[in-house]
């Protein structure tokens, strides 16, 4: 079967709608679904709950959706690089619901396993454990957490093929294997799209059956925050 579309915006074709929740991954600016991001802005749909590790920073991932305000709620691990989401968040504009970075890989994950919840030590006696289940095992105390899902799930990936298998490269694998698996319907974005049995099956990390359409892009390879240390002259270096 041929999950392949042209291009991002035909690929999101009849799966927006607002109010609708939204899994995108990445880390960062790294493994981000750029063209699935833009197509989102483009299409105007609005009151956006996004689950994503981050924010993007404000021109660049969902700081462009952030910057049209279309995005409603966050539930988010950092969100540090962001002045528009800070902005937003302390004039009361965009809702948080903010996790332990494990808490939520681990809610991603078990969504897409179909667990409804589980039991964490982390978070306990935080903020964090506010309103939430608290219960012991073992004399120790932990919190219940709930799995996550969403309408749509956003990813990107190093190379997939036509019939949506596919392949991340190194840390841009980061959340997205995970969130392929806990959208209602998923949505790849590849840097290479090839042929079915192109890809050696034991190097396959999301099966295809986890997504519903792909697209090939371009991809900007931007860095957050580039950090340089000055060239000491020959002399110094010598001496050193």
């Amino acid at each position: 079967m041929d999950k392949s579309y042209p291009d991002a915006v035909a690929a999101l074709d009849g799966l927006l709608f607002d109010g609708m929740t939204i899994m995108a991954g990445g880390f960062g600016l790294c493994g981000i679904p750029e063209n699935l991001i833009t197509a989102l802005r483009d299409s105007g749909v609005k009151d956006l709950t996004f689950i994503s590790n981050n924010a993007g920073v404000d021109d660049f991932g969902l700081g462009l959706l952030l910057h049209t305000h279309q995005i409603k709620k966050m539930v988010s691990s950092y969100v540090g690089e962001n002045k528009t989401f800070e902005q937003q968040y302390l004039d009361g504009e965009l809702e948080l619901e903010f996790n332990p970075q494990g808490t939520l890989a681990e809610r991603i994950r078990a969504g897409g396993a179909g667990i409804p919840g589980f039991y964490t030590k982390t978070g306990v006696g935080t903020i964090i454990a506010e309103g939430k289940e608290h219960k012991e095992f073992d004399g120790e105390t932990y919190i219940l957490e709930t799995g996550l899902t969403a309408d749509l799930a956003i990813v990107k990936a190093w190379k997939g093929d036509r019939a949506g298998n596919l392949v991340f490269r190194k840390t841009a694998r980061n959340f997205n294997p995970m969130m392929a698996t806990a959208g209602k319907v998923t949505v790849a974005e590849v840097e290479e799209l090839v042929e079915v049995g192109d890809l050696e099956p034991d190097g396959i990390h999301s099966p295809g059956i986890y997504v519903q359409r792909i697209i090939a892009g371009a991809h900007e390879k931007r860095i957050e925050q580039r950090t340089i240390t000055e060239r000491e002259s020959g002399t110094e270096r010598e001496a050193g």
